[in-house]
């Protein structure tokens, strides 16, 4: 198992309902796979720097886990085919013990 850390950020305009059920379903990938998050860190709704895809705005979330490379895979494909998620960047913190 491996420790990352992953930034992800969604479409800002879902209301908390809406955003609880993304943010539940990418976790869940993780935790599926034999992973565990370590530390779940909301930035909230900030400001980007440019648009994407025409939107101005997004909501940040920061995590730490430890998974093993399946769940971050999932967890990046499923991440890539959501409509809801704007951007995301996984960066591997540690190595195996």
């Amino acid at each position: 198992m491996k420790k990352y850390e992953i930034m992800y950020i969604v479409n800002a305009s879902l209301d908390e309902e809406q955003f609880k059920a993304v943010q539940d379903r990418l976790h869940d990938t993780i935790t599926s796979h034999g992973g565990t998050i370590d530390k779940v860190d909301d930035w909230g709704i900030r400001d980007f720097a440019y648009e994407i895809d025409h939107m101005k705005k997004g909501h940040y979330v920061v995590i730490n886990v430890t998974s093993a490379n399946e769940g971050i895979f999932e967890f990046q494909r499923l991440s890539r085919i959501s409509n809801n998620v704007v951007r995301i960047m996984v960066v591997k913190t540690e190595d195996e013990e």
